[in-house]
């Protein structure tokens, strides 16, 4: 079972389109969403949560299709977006009684526990909460109902270091249990390099490629060429930089003669390479 698809979905919103989307999450995975600032990855989570009804396709999540039915899926699903959004007047303790009246499966000695490990003060406004403090509690709220499901848009910004590392080892915990996936979208390719199972690239609302992690890094690589072995390569060529020293070209390493040597290449490099070849 897949945690969640969507088949050719569209979408209009003035200039920007989301353009035949398709991809699934399997059950029990991470998946991280790459995409430049207006790629789309924002409005790609919205749809799947209700939030954008498309102008066409198909979206299912946790095996509901959207429509009917659909608010029944949303006490499975963990939610935090690029701005948290909680009444500031409130602290975390009054946050924890509001959503004990929201969600059915609301733990608050959960919720307690992770105040505890973000070291976040229960009696702060959230009005005075830092930015990182702010996507701390989101994060908080959105472990503590029993959710199935984690739809994250950039959670660990605003986050330093140590703590980011922290989240993502919450994160991993959390895929332990068979039935739980998470769909994570994220500027610091570092994190999905080192949390996600798969990768997903989105550019001006197109999906330019959507694989398992370890195969994608597998399927292609990095070889310093001369201008005529780069024309000799032809379509194996998937992106290039020139540089003083030569040419460097992102191939796919099935099309490369078994004599070229060719260099791994990370996911953040990889994407650069596949959005400027789109362009």
């Amino acid at each position: 079972m897949n945690a969640l698809e969507m088949n050719h979905v569209n979408l209009r919103l003035g200039d920007f389109a989301i353009q035949d989307l398709s991809f699934a999450l399997p059950q029990g995975c991470v998946m991280g969403l790459v995409g430049e600032n207006g790629a789309g990855k924002s409005t790609t989570i919205r749809m799947l949560l209700g939030a954008r009804k498309p102008d066409s396709g198909d979206i299912t999540v946790l095996g509901q299709s959207q429509g009917k039915g659909f608010d029944a899926v949303k006490e499975d699903l963990g939610v935090v977006l690029d701005e948290p959004v909680f009444p500031e007047c409130l602290n975390a303790w009054q946050v924890d009684r509001v959503m004990d009246k929201t969600y059915r499966n609301w733990d608050s000695d959960q919720f307690a526990d992770y105040l505890r490990r973000f070291d976040l003060p229960a009696k702060k406004l959230f009005k005075d909460y830092s930015r990182g403090m702010k996507m701390k509690l989101a994060i908080a709220v959105a472990l503590s109902h029993g959710a199935k499901l984690l739809l994250l848009d950039e959670a660990t910004s605003g986050l330093d270091p140590v703590v980011r590392d922290e989240i993502l080892d919450i994160f991993f915990e959390f895929t332990r249990q068979e039935d739980h996936s998470i769909l994570m979208s994220s500027h610091i390719v570092s994190d999905l390099e080192k949390l996600c199972d798969y990768i997903a690239f989105l550019h001006q609302g197109r999906l330019l490629v959507c694989q398992e992690k370890e195969l994608l890094l597998e399927r292609f690589g990095l070889v310093h060429v001369s201008r005529e072995q780069l024309m000799d390569l032809g379509p194996a060529v998937k992106g290039k930089k020139e540089t003083p020293y030569g040419i460097e070209a992102l191939v796919e390493r099935e099309d490369v003669p078994k004599s070229m040597e060719v260099h791994p290449i990370g996911v953040e490099d990889l994407f650069i390479y596949l959005t400027k070849e789109a362009q």
